[in-house]
């Protein structure tokens, strides 16, 4: 049993906010995608899909922690500063 979001288009949006303070971060210190990514050890494609808040076209962003951890860093912000506030329920009511 996988862990999936109470809805897919809360998620999506949970995502999208998670890429649109990447977006403000990375441009805050006047880095390119390239260089994040570079700097995180991910692919400029994977960073860039990260950016619009999705891990593949149509897919929202599920990055792994790690990845989250080394992004963080090179932005210089807390994960909680990543993260948006109220998360979804990814546990289906159990």
């Amino acid at each position: 049993m996988t862990n999936r979001p109470d809805s897919p288009a809360t998620w999506d949006l949970y995502a999208r906010e998670m890429g649109h303070r990447l977006v403000r971060a990375r441009q805050v210190r006047g880095l390119s995608q390239a260089r994040v990514a570079h700097a995180a050890g991910i692919s400029t494609y994977t960073y860039q899909k990260y950016d619009k808040g999705e891990s593949r076209p149509g897919t929202p962003a599920n990055p792994r922690l790690v990845t989250l951890i080394a992004l963080c860093q090179v932005l210089g912000l807390a994960v909680e500063d990543l993260l948006p506030p109220n998360p979804p329920d990814v546990t289906g009511g159990r």
